[in-house]
């Protein structure tokens, strides 16, 4: 007979090093299981959320038990299954369905009336309707999860760099004002935890790119460099013309990014929630693509209407 989990809600804690979770966000604890939560979010009794974490699943990755929610090849398709069970038991939603996306960096925004019937192509979704559970999957890209607590609507949204660049979260916001006449000024905003700007290094061809698209891109980059400045190792090591060093990588913080474009569409500073836990940084909390070489899990994170 299996034992009873025992649920808690803390303050985020690693117990190897004391560190403590930003002010605004809890840890719910199911056992093994540990899930993070938005306290801004708690007051809405209709809804349902949560960011999950590595601890607690069934799966097996370099030796340690993970709770892989994403299906790969190093997995299996029944421990990906039993994993998303223990989550959406632990977050009290066992009776919604899951509406996972088949995701491809894109601006493409869905809206379910209904739990999907079959894979959706696509990096956002939004819905109004009890019982769906909306979910992006990460495993270092961003999670925004976006409520309308007037007219009682959602949408769950995956900004990797390109769908930051193609702008998909107010793309979301924008099918939210067509479907459910939401106004931006009265949503709510939560960034869950993703790579850092401490850690997320990119080409300097993508710094140009969104150089390019917005006027305030500088600030959402360690120091803009587009590769078109002049590169004094050249003059260092006196290499000829067309041997010298490729420019040096830049750094890209794409939650201070999709912040900025929150508070550009409307959203009031106070309603914007941003956990600063850097995926790469947390392996022991987090799968980390760009840290773990591509062979890694994935966290999703959830939002629906009970």
């Amino acid at each position: 007979m299996p034992t009873k989990a025992i649920k808690t809600k803390r303050s985020l804690r690693d117990v190897s090093n004391g560190v403590t979770a930003p002010k605004g966000w809890t840890e719910r604890k199911v056992g093994s299981l540990r899930i993070l939560q938005a306290t801004a979010l708690a007051p809405i009794p209709w809804l349902v959320h949560g960011f999950s974490t590595r601890p607690g699943g069934v799966s097996e990755l370099s030796g340690e038990k993970v709770l892989n929610l994403g299906f790969a090849e190093w997995d299996t398709k029944e421990n990906v299954l039993e994993n998303r069970r223990r989550f959406q038991s632990a977050l009290g939603a066992d009776r919604l369905a899951l509406a996972a996306l088949s995701q491809i960096h894109s601006d493409v925004v869905h809206h379910f009336d209904a739990p999907p019937v079959a894979h959706c192509r696509g990096d956002a979704s939004t819905t109004n309707r009890p019982g769906v559970l909306l979910a992006v999957q990460t495993a270092d890209c961003v999670p925004i999860l976006l409520v309308d607590p007037k007219n009682r609507a959602i949408a769950a949204v995956h900004a990797g760099w390109r769908g930051t660049l193609q702008r998909i979260v107010t793309k979301a916001i924008g099918k939210m004002q067509m479907q459910f006449r939401t106004k931006p000024g009265n949503l709510l905003a939560v960034i869950g935890p993703s790579i850092g700007g401490c850690c997320y290094e990119v080409g300097t061809e993508i710094a140009s790119e969104f150089r390019s698209q917005f006027a305030t891109a500088s600030d959402w980059f360690d120091e803009l460099r587009t590769g078109d400045e002049p590169n004094p190792l050249q003059w260092l090591n006196m290499a000829p013309p067309g041997h010298q060093p490729p420019p040096k990588n830049v750094l890209l913080d794409l939650r201070k990014a999709n912040r900025a474009q929150l508070m550009g569409i409307g959203l009031p500073a106070g309603n914007i929630f941003v956990s600063d836990l850097c995926t790469a940084c947390r392996r022991d909390l987090f799968f980390s693509y760009r840290k773990e070489g591509g062979v890694t899990g994935r966290l999703i994170s959830v939002i629906g209407i009970r």
